[in-house]
């Protein structure tokens, strides 16, 4: 038994990392190519192109504000977005993940997660990297905190169901992917100097944006608080080699808890492939039950999928707006303002 533990550390030290690695990669190649097929339906749409490419439903993952105006206008009025169906269902998929396997969709899906993990792979390399002191980091923490309250504040609490109706209704709304598309292909000059900072400070403080200002991240944060899966710390086999703490790119003290339920752990599993003794650091469920590390992936994407082949199955995934309109008020979304 004891051989059968030693080599499954071994399996998981050498796979884990680089299996996260190829999956949230693959996922972030992926994006690259639905922007790729949605810049050219663009172009099509407002008549700079004449080949026909069909708008890829996927580009509205990065509309999580229309994804929680279209999950609140659900439970009041039990409709799913038409407009946006496919932005609802990746927005609900990332929640029930949150909520079943921590913030597995950050740590093994976000395409920005990955970018974000590219930099610090990069400062990794320089040496660059700098942990703030414990005070200056909670108070950063608190910046993606006051974003989520304040997107909270303004669809939870002040959107009544009319003004979810207007805003759902609105030629903005219709266009917001569009918007989207011309915010990195024609951003503004102050645009480029907040991209511009995000990525050079990436270098110097581990996945600075992912960390401390990502309102998204925050709210599955809290709900990955009721996650039954949780990384738990033996101390009686634990070397004090801090190892862990080296490793995880939310800068989690792991080498001093003995269970990590923080609303910033990513479910990345880093620390748990980098540990050295054989049940140190252990994926568990409640109960205390031991599983292998590969499940929280392996669940993640399994859960992912279904709600992609749902929405599929159900209609609930490409929208059917006309073309024709689409072409209507794509021609004018570069003068559209937001409602």
């Amino acid at each position: 038994m004891d051989s059968f533990n030693r080599v499954n550390k071994i399996i998981v030290r050498r796979n884990l990392s680089r299996l996260r690695f190829l999956v949230q990669g693959g996922f972030a190649l992926f994006c690259l190519y639905a922007g790729y097929r949605f810049y050219f339906f663009y172009l099509w749409a407002v008549g700079r192109c004449d080949l026909y490419v069909p708008r890829p439903p996927s580009v509205e993952g990065f509309l999580p504000i229309s994804g929680l105006v279209g999950l609140k206008r659900l439970l009041l009025t039990g409709v799913y977005d038409k407009i946006h169906p496919a932005g609802l269902t990746i927005f609900l998929a990332a929640l029930i993940i949150a909520f079943l396997l921590r913030k597995g969709f950050c740590g093994w899906i976000c395409p920005v997660g990955f970018t974000s993990n590219l930099a610090e792979r990069i400062g990794l390399k320089l040496k660059s990297l700098w942990r703030p002191p414990l005070l200056l980091d909670y108070q950063l923490l608190a910046l993606k905190y006051l974003l989520l309250a304040f997107f909270a504040f303004l669809i939870l609490f002040k959107m009544d169901i009319r003004a979810l109706e207007a805003f759902n209704r609105s030629s903005y709304n219709l266009v917001v992917d569009a918007k989207m598309l011309l915010f990195f292909i024609d951003p503004s000059r102050m645009t480029m100097w907040v991209i511009g900072f995000l990525v050079i400070i990436s270098f110097f403080m581990r996945n600075f944006w992912c960390h401390y200002l990502c309102p998204y991240g925050a709210l599955l944060g809290l709900l990955a608080l009721m996650s039954p899966v949780r990384v738990k710390r033996n101390s009686e086999a634990c070397i004090d080699c801090k190892k862990c703490e080296k490793v995880c790119p939310s800068s989690i003290p792991v080498a001093s808890r003995q269970s990590i339920n923080s609303p910033e752990c990513i479910g990345c599993l880093e620390c748990v492939a980098v540990c050295p003794p054989e049940k140190c650091l252990t994926l568990n469920l409640p109960g205390g039950r031991t599983v292998n590390p590969f499940l929280l992936p392996g669940a993640v994407l399994a859960v992912f999928m279904v709600c992609w082949a749902v929405a599929v199955l159900t209609g609930h995934w490409q929208n059917d707006i006309p073309l024709e309109t689409l072409q209507k008020f794509y021609r004018m979304s570069e003068n559209l303002a937001h409602p």
